[in-house]
């Protein structure tokens, strides 16, 4: 029924007409180069609060590097005897 309406030599036209893909973005969440591009620039801040001691149930953890304590939701790094708050971003 429909043998007569596709021409067999003539090439078929897509329906993309360029590509969406954008191949080499490091931007993209799932991108490998994103990813590393995300944990090398983290960097570690120091605040200027500091604490005597850890608070109850902190874990030992390495950022870049750098020994550093994760307490709850803060993350403290030993210094000079005592411990400082540090960000990071």
């Amino acid at each position: 029924m429909f043998a007569g309406l596709l021409d067999p030599i003539a090439p078929s036209t897509s329906f993309v007409g360029y590509a969406h893909a954008r191949v080499g973005h490091p931007l993209t969440p799932g991108s490998v180069a994103g990813v590393a591009r995300r944990t090398t620039r983290r960097t570690i801040r120091r605040s200027t609060v500091y604490v005597s001691r850890l608070p109850a149930a902190c874990v030992k953890t390495s950022v870049n590097g750098a020994v550093l304590w994760h307490c709850g939701g803060a993350y403290y790094q030993s210094y000079g005897g005592r411990y400082v708050v540090v960000h990071i971003q």
